[in-house]
């Protein structure tokens, strides 16, 4: 868990990250002064929005960085990298609102897949589905957005890995549950609250 002040944190290193990248310059994480909490190694997922729609979202699902290393990669990709969108532009930066979400680390359901529904708590769960090699997640701020229950945040999430929607219903289809940590903007550069879905 992350203190308020740490959340406020990631999502400044967030903004500035992108705003060095956008300069030219290199950015590392010896560039910022983080706490111990930041050497632990967590998925973390940067998310951008412009007035309101989505801009970028990039993020690490498992975690195989350390956060300070993970945040850096997760906003630069999600500004610059995210095939749905063109890169951001530096005149942008004053109209995008910036959040962090820090992720537990995933754990598979195992259950019979007609019970996978009963394990997924609306609010607090995001979702990993994986079969082959198709792999799609959702954050847990998605379903509440879109005001889903769970066999449509599992039938979604099988569509991003670009498998059949009820693909979470076969065995062979693994299903991962998370939970996440959002820490996000209230307007662009402004203050920073920690989202309680």
């Amino acid at each position: 868990m992350l203190e308020l002040e740490e959340g406020e944190l990631a999502v400044k290193v967030a903004r500035e990250a992108i705003k060095r990248a956008l300069r030219g310059e290199r950015v590392k994480p010896e560039d910022f002064r983080f706490p111990e909490k930041f050497d632990e190694r967590r998925g973390v997922f940067v998310t951008l929005h412009k007035n309101g729609e989505l801009r970028g979202c990039i993020g690490f699902p498992y975690p195989v960085l350390p956060l300070k290393d993970a945040l850096i990669k997760a906003a630069l990709s999600a500004a610059f990298e995210d095939p749905r969108f063109p890169p951001v532009r530096a005149e942008e930066m004053e109209r995008i609102r910036i959040s962090v979400t820090i992720l537990s680390e995933p754990e598979r359901l195992n259950c019979r897949p007609e019970e996978r529904p009963e394990r997924i708590e609306i609010g607090k769960h995001g979702i990993i589905v994986r079969r082959g090699i198709f792999q799609g997640l959702l954050l847990p701020q998605v379903a509440v957005e879109y005001g889903w229950d769970p066999e449509t945040f599992l039938a979604q999430t099988c569509l991003k890995a670009g498998l059949p929607p009820e693909s979470w219903l076969d065995d062979e289809t693994e299903v991962l549950i998370f939970t996440g940590e959002i820490f996000e903007e209230i307007e662009p550069e402004g203050r920073v609250v920690h989202v309680g879905l």
